[in-house]
């Protein structure tokens, strides 16, 4: 697709610095970027690049403008600005509406007559799929599943019965919607499997990765609201609540019946135990274990960060002597008459 810049600074509530008329039709990196290419700079560490850059524009904040040798769109948030754009230069094509012939459709099903059903995709009795719905090549949708509005199930996804999906959601290849959640009672060493009787409800807006598994509810719902966007290879367990907004990295866990709040942004790797509570608006760096709930917004880390084989075994030796030390000086300050604290001059200036 071809656009000017006037119309993109009309469009996105951009300050256009340059030829209204010039045109563009792609997108690329500074340094990469052509005549007819559009580019953005939303990092410090890439400024060097644009004064060399050859895009037809950049996007860019009010400060880097003055240093852009081509035009500019200046933007409070080039990142968001830039992505609107290429939504624009790169539109999604949608699948014809209609029902593929080997597509095996169950009693009872409703399918809008503009949504589309792939190749090969099992649909349950008793389920909805909404107008303008994407249901891909060899999806499995159990009973009793509703897909609602513009949702777009990519390929190879599978929802269990009960399951909801919002409206215009996006759920990628692979992802597993409404497994049983680990739920066992232990009974004479073994155990006893506990019906997973909830469902999983998904919200309006919501991305969801590739090989993300949400497991449905032990008697109440699992449930994601508007706008939360999920990473690939995610796991999520059963009665798990993410409330609106809120970002995952990959390969995160997170344990049956834990709530987070709204507006989170949740780093790769990060292990989130059971029955715990996130409030709205706090950030967790990647591999972080939260082993306790969070009830004061801000950003939140453990574990310790990459260090050299021998230098790492030495920290590994020191914090296996930290207890032993502890108790040295415990004992040697008890024997002197004081208790164990901060050393003298500590907080001295």
């Amino acid at each position: 697709m071809t656009i000017s810049l006037g119309e993109l600074a009309v469009r996105f509530g951009c300050e256009l610095r340059g030829d209204p008329a010039a045109l563009v039709d792609s997108v690329a990196t500074l340094g990469q970027a052509h005549g007819r290419a559009i580019s953005f700079l939303a990092d410090s560490r890439h400024r060097r690049q644009l004064g060399e850059t050859h895009a037809a524009a950049v996007v860019l904040d009010r400060e880097s403008a003055a240093g852009c040798p081509v035009a500019a769109l200046v933007s409070e948030n080039p990142r968001a600005t830039y992505a609107r754009i290429a939504s624009v230069l790169y539109p999604q094509q949608r699948p014809p509406a209609g029902v593929h012939p080997t597509a095996v459709i169950g009693p009872q099903v409703h399918i809008d007559p503009s949504a589309h059903v792939g190749a090969l995709a099992v649909i349950g009795p008793r389920t909805t799929v909404g107008p303008r719905a994407v249901i891909g090549a060899h999806c499995v949708l159990d009973q009793d599943v509703c897909v609602e509005e513009a949702a777009w199930l990519v390929a190879r996804v599978t929802l269990g019965r009960g399951v909801t999906i919002g409206a215009r959601s996006l759920v990628h290849p692979g992802a597993v919607i409404g497994s049983d959640g680990f739920g066992f009672a232990p009974d004479a060493g073994a155990w006893v499997k506990v019906p997973q009787i909830g469902g999983v409800r998904i919200g309006s807006d919501v991305e969801i990765g590739a090989n993300t598994t949400i497991d449905r509810g032990a008697i109440e719902d699992t449930i994601l609201e508007d706008g939360v966007k999920l990473d690939n290879l995610i796991q999520i367990g059963h009665n798990v609540r993410i409330g609106a907004h809120t970002a995952i990295a990959g390969c995160t866990g997170i344990s049956g019946s834990t709530v987070i709040g709204r507006r989170c942004m949740i780093g790769g790797a990060v292990s989130i135990g059971g029955w715990l509570s996130i409030c709205d608006d706090v950030v967790i760096t990647g591999t972080t274990m939260v082993s306790r709930s969070i009830t004061s917004p801000g950003v939140y880390s453990s574990g310790i960060p990459l260090e050299e084989a021998r230098s790492w075994r030495k920290l590994v030796a020191h914090f296996k002597r930290l207890s032993s030390l502890y108790d040295r000086l415990a004992a040697v300050e008890r024997a002197v008459g004081r208790r164990a604290g901060p050393a003298r001059g500590a907080h001295d200036d």
